[in-house]
């Protein structure tokens, strides 16, 4: 697989007008093509701000982040972000939600229009393109809210805790419903997550962050079959050994 993503000693460092912060120091780490990576570290050490590097929403003070090759300085096109609310707008039905961003983009086309609506129908939600989000479970939500990010077919998603607010059970099927849906269109996602057991169970590789200022402290390959459904990962003996390694690095970090 081609590398799509790469940092190199990315640091971030914010100014005020009596301090400064650094959030982020020598961050280095590679993504490939369909690879499926999670990022976890302690809590406020900076996992949300490396998704806005990434994104092109903040610019790092030290280093560089390329995507296929290219600097990343601005907003891309090819990287979609999925928030940790759905934020769908409730005064437009599912249809028109997951249109929005062809809109925003300026690129509604009518093949566009009817990729959107075959991923609709595709992934179980053509009986209600008509429906308004409040008629829908938050499980459903999610799954429009992720369709919509692959509206404008991005080759990279970012996910920022994207199941965080839902309970555990829906947060169970959610997981695999997501898992299949990225694996299905051959998207490379980066997740960002609290939960080792998420992690553990939807990636390919697991990336563990300092406290701040935030650097790699670890990063795990895994190797569970990518045909494997998150839910059965959970069986698998690796599955609980992994996950004392990442509780006590994170431990360890704290």
């Amino acid at each position: 697989m081609d590398e799509i993503l790469k940092l190199n000693k990315v640091s971030l460092t914010y100014q005020s007008d009596n301090a400064e912060t650094k959030a982020i120091k020598d961050l280095s780490f590679s993504v490939k093509e369909t690879e499926f990576v999670s990022i976890i570290g302690p809590s406020g050490c900076g996992k949300t701000t490396v998704l806005s590097l990434i994104a092109g929403l903040l610019n790092p003070t030290d280093g560089n982040i390329l995507y296929k090759g290219e600097d990343i300085s601005k907003t891309n096109d090819n990287i979609g972000y999925m928030l940790q609310r759905d934020e769908l707008f409730s005064w437009r039905n599912i249809e028109k939600n997951v249109l929005l961003p062809l809109e925003i983009k300026k690129i509604n086309t009518k093949e566009n229009r009817e990729n959107a609506l075959f991923l609709i129908e595709k992934y179980g939600l053509k009986d209600f393109v008509k429906s308004y989000p409040n008629q829908l479970s938050g499980g459903m939500r999610q799954r429009v809210a992720l369709i919509r990010t692959l509206a404008p077919r991005p080759d990279l998603l970012l996910l920022d805790e994207p199941f965080s607010a839902l309970d555990s059970q829906t947060r169970l099927k959610v997981n695999g419903d997501v898992y299949s849906i990225i694996r299905s269109e051959n998207k490379t996602a980066i997740l960002v997550t609290h939960d080792i057991a998420e992690a553990i169970s939807l990636s390919d590789k697991i990336i563990v962050l300092s406290k701040r200022p935030a650097t790699v402290y670890k990063e795990h390959v895994l190797d569970f079959d990518k045909n494997l459904p998150p839910i059965k990962r959970r069986e698998d003996k690796k599955f609980s050994q992994l996950f004392e390694t990442l509780w006590r690095e994170l431990n360890d970090e704290n």
